[in-house]
């Protein structure tokens, strides 16, 4: 093909995938897969979550010429998974992605006047929905834009596509990891790349190149007196609250500095250091208020947010705050989350911290570990990650920023680790969109852009495979 029969067809094949926004393509498909309520916080939601599968991707894939098989996950009572090929030559080169089209728990009576997370709504720029930003409205910008290049190429790629999608994100990603393993061979690619969680905002077009980890953990103490009086036994029996307030201020300092060493990893340096140093962090309509003295406030905010282990909060109990009694109570309970980055020692956690806080004399403070996500990072100096940012910013006409790793945390490493691939994520939401919150949202324009990048892309990748 000559180059100007390539550009041509290049433009060609935005240009569709754009039009999907203003021919109605892009709403009609994304209303169809909102409809589908795939609460995988749900126990009772089995058959959405089956049925979004079998009678929503599925229908898609194969229209578009992948062959698709529906597995049960290999942990028991857990969503399906789907593994779709799309094989146009064993020689050629392959690329990976994945999706999920499970969502959380949709919150209705919380949604503002005109909305609901099973009907698609827009207001002005907004595309309102559950599952529009995570991950569904995500998964879709990237089929529609596949189905644009493979007409704009009268369907021949030049490489395979294989697309792994799971219903059981939002849960930890259950069996997903086992399933890699299990389909190590079934899943062999050349490169991996794939959408979910935000840019750094709505106005910067970002990749990143993993995530960082996750460990949620359970901090418990309980005495075995039962609820007691707090007059007639207080001062003489042990109050748990008190107990677990000290476990948690033994952890972090009060601006939220993790002072258990335990808890710890390196700071950032080197490349990765100086990309984040770069990174503008909030400032946007609808950003929380930054504290610019919070944590290693040394540190830059991009520093912090995405090369730092930070210990969160985010759930706290003991008695009842709504109707309180006078009365000690026999529990207290709180449900931390550890992000981390490479070099964090989590799987020891509950080993190196119940040693921790033995020291400090809070040993009857039980730590309970609840699950975890290993945090991963492509080197930035890494060809894959040049290939797409150059062809998106050919595409979009615009600077792409690199982030090293998504503050948040994405099943990345079992793409990374288990099937050992370089891993590109190139987001369509943004930070704001209120993803697993009532209002969750799309920006037209977000979309947009999406449209315009995954479809330069996935045709860049027919004209010449990175090395």
């Amino acid at each position: 093909m000559s180059q100007a029969t390539s550009q041509s067809g290049r433009q060609a094949a935005l240009q569709q995938a754009v039009s999907t926004i203003k021919n109605g393509q892009f709403i009609e498909t994304l209303t169809r897969r909102v409809a589908f309520a795939s609460e995988s916080q749900n126990p009772s939601a089995s058959d959405e979550l089956m049925k979004y599968l079998t009678d929503e991707i599925q229908p898609t894939l194969v229209k578009l010429g992948f062959e698709c098989e529906i597995f049960a996950n290999p942990m028991a009572s857990c969503p399906p998974l789907l593994i779709a090929k799309r094989i146009e030559d064993e020689s050629l080169p392959t690329l990976l992605t994945y999706g999920h089209g499970d969502v959380t728990n949709g919150q209705a009576e919380l949604w503002q006047e005109g909305t609901h997370p099973w009907e698609l709504s827009q207001i002005g720029e907004k595309i309102f929905g559950r599952g529009t930003a995570d991950n569904k409205g995500q998964h879709t910008i990237n089929l529609l834009a596949l189905e644009s290049v493979l007409n704009a190429r009268e369907g021949k790629l030049g490489y395979n596509v294989k697309i792994l999608f799971e219903m059981s994100e939002e849960v930890g990603s259950k069996g997903l990891e086992l399933f890699c393993h299990e389909q190590k061979e079934s899943l062999k690619a050349d490169l991996f790349l794939a959408s979910d969680g935000p840019r750094l905002n709505a106005q910067t077009p970002t990749i990143f190149l993993g995530s960082r980890g996750v460990c949620q953990f359970r901090l418990r103490c309980e005495t075995g007196n039962g609820v007691r009086h707090s007059g007639n036994w207080g001062g003489v029996i042990t109050n748990p609250v008190t107990r677990l307030q000290h476990a948690l201020s033994s952890l972090t300092t009060a601006d939220g500095r993790i002072t258990a060493e335990c808890l710890r990893a390196p700071l950032p340096s080197g490349l990765t250091a100086e990309m984040m140093r770069e990174l503008t962090v909030g400032g946007y309509a609808g950003d929380p208020t930054l504290n610019d003295q919070w944590g290693e406030k040394e540190l830059t905010a991009g520093e912090r947010l995405f090369g730092c282990n930070t210990l969160e909060v985010i759930a706290l109990g003991a008695g009842d705050i709504q109707k309180p009694i006078g009365a000690i109570p026999d529990v207290a309970e709180a449900v931390c989350h550890l992000r981390i980055v490479p070099g964090t020692d989590w799987h020891n956690l509950v080993a190196n911290l119940s040693a921790f806080l033995e020291e400090k004399g809070l040993g009857d403070v039980k730590v309970i570990f609840e699950g975890g996500y290993s945090a991963t990072r492509l080197d930035p100096t890494h060809p894959w990650v040049g290939f797409v940012k150059r062809s998106m910013e050919t595409s979009l006409e615009q600077t792409v920023t690199v982030l090293p790793n998504l503050g948040g945390t994405i099943p990345n490493h079992c793409f990374a680790d288990v099937l050992a691939l370089p891993t590109v994520w190139m987001p369509h939401s943004y930070p704001s969109c209120k993803q697993h919150a009532p209002d969750e949202h799309l920006l037209e324009s977000v979309v947009e852009q999406g449209l315009l990048a995954a479809a330069g892309l996935l045709w860049d990748l027919g004209e010449h495979w990175p090395e």
